[in-house]
């Protein structure tokens, strides 16, 4: 599905009517193409001082093929009469303990606000609140947020801005989230915060296809968000178990022939769904390296109107069975030390939404799944994440009422919804074998949506 209006904005005559007019205008958004480098344009880095990750920032970007420049206070004067453009600003906060050092980011970002090119990428590099030596310190770090945040709504021409807070001990732990933000794959995700784990980490052979050799799962595989999840994650290497409803089974066999990967029709909510899953994927690979638990339905009313058959099956579709799901294979052993669980959750279980409070709740329970788990799959080698999508364009989305569908699209810094490839991409960075210090995140992809901002 498509968003016409961005459409037409994009074209010479609808530039030229938005501009007249004053109508929102939406950005053409980077992505991710095969063989596109991390970033267009040179990446700007500094550190306050005292900063423990620049100088790991700049080995993993270099290494990478990224041009890194080093920020100078005192531009020259042909730097202010042509000003160079870059593809990034990166900062590393981590110098930063008390609330007087926050003026070293005004210091970087004010004389570079306008420097980025189109759909550049701001990140800003912090030490974990929770995990800071002193109130004075834990009180700036946490004022980073309403940095990003603010820069995310201000830059515009589809420029992100993200928090990173990498703990001591995780700094090699950057390079998959580095990579992610830069490219064109975080397209629809900005204003996050993000939270770097100590892990042991194994970098792929190869960066564009770093699940080759490994077995992914993906429930809700036949259609929307579920078949761009299989596409993106074979494109990657995996070999994918693509998993829907026998209903959709012909859809499912299209998606899996596609990819070449393998389709497999199972009512998760039937009693024996969990022993039948577990069993089909012992037999056939003997393990299963990545879970996507993307599976969901709506059953929308106010819960005042609701009849208990529609509380019941979403919850026991888009929550209930996952944790099923997860017993049975965890019981099993069928997923390995390194092994990925990932959810799908929703800006409705962060934010509400009339009309869809077993959703929302089934949603919310994903981001509690997520942050409960997270300790507990630790101790095994195993992380869990979760996405939360905000609006996406899907065959799902089209059925609602134009002006509403209009409004969603409009409601965040991008102007624009989301496409399934957007949640895909975010879900094939959690997946990597490179993303081992990411456990218990949960990340909007949703261009920086005005719910639950």
């Amino acid at each position: 599905m498509s968003d016409k209006y961005a459409s037409f904005v994009q074209s010479g005559p609808g530039r030229l009517l938005v501009k007249r007019l004053g109508l929102p205008d939406p950005p053409r958004l980077r992505r991710h193409t095969p063989g596109d480098p991390l970033v267009a344009a040179p990446v700007l880095l500094h550190a306050a001082p005292g900063g423990r990750l620049a100088a790991e920032a700049a080995k993993l970007l270099t290494a990478a093929g990224v041009e890194i420049r080093e920020f100078t206070a005192a531009a020259t004067d042909d730097e202010m009469t042509t000003p160079t453009r870059y593809g990034a600003l990166v900062f590393d906060a981590t110098g930063i303990t008390d609330s007087t050092a926050l003026r070293a980011l005004y210091d970087f970002f004010h004389p570079h606000a306008r420097s980025l090119v189109h759909s550049g990428r701001v990140i800003v590099l912090g030490t974990p609140p929770e995990e800071c030596a002193t109130p004075r310190e834990t009180t700036a770090q946490r004022a980073l947020e309403g940095l990003t945040r603010s820069i995310g709504k201000e830059f515009g021409r589809g420029i992100t801005a993200q928090l990173v807070y990498v703990s001591a001990g995780a700094e090699q732990a950057m390079e998959s989230t580095l990579r992610f933000l830069l490219s064109g794959r975080s397209a629809y995700v900005s204003a996050q915060v993000i939270r770097i784990h100590p892990a042991q980490v194994t970098a792929p052979a190869d960066w564009d296809r770093p699940l080759d050799g490994k077995v992914v799962l993906v429930t809700g595989a036949a259609r929307g968000i579920g078949a761009a999840l299989a596409k993106v994650l074979a494109r990657d290497g995996a070999h994918v178990v693509a998993l829907d409803v026998p209903a959709a089974g012909e859809d499912l066999a299209r998606v899996a022939n596609d990819i070449g990967g393998s389709a497999l029709q199972l009512d998760l909510t039937a009693a024996d769904a969990p022993a039948r899953l577990a069993d089909h994927l012992a037999q056939r690979h003997g393990r299963v390296d990545v879970v996507v638990h993307n599976a969901g339905i709506t059953r929308d009313k106010t819960i005042a109107r609701m009849d208990a058959a529609r509380w019941d099956s979403v919850i026991d579709v888009n929550l209930s069975s996952t944790e099923r799901i997860n017993d049975m294979l965890l019981e099993r052993d069928l997923i390995p030390a390194g092994g990925r669980i990932i959810g799908v959750s929703s800006i409705a279980g962060i934010a509400g939404n009339r009309g869809q409070t077993n959703y929302a709740t089934s949603k919310a329970g994903v981001v509690g799944l997520v942050q409960s788990m997270a300790p507990v799959l630790a101790e095994r080698g195993i992380t869990v994440n979760a996405v939360a999508p905000g609006f996406i364009e899907t065959k799902m989305t089209a059925q609602i009422p134009l002006m509403i569908r209009q409004a969603g699209r409009l409601m965040n810094s991008m102007s624009q919804g989301g496409l399934p490839v957007d949640v895909a991409e975010t879900i094939a960075w959690f997946a990597s074998p490179a993303s081992s210090g990411l456990r218990g995140n949960v990340v909007r992809v949703c261009g920086q949506s005005l719910l639950g901002a």
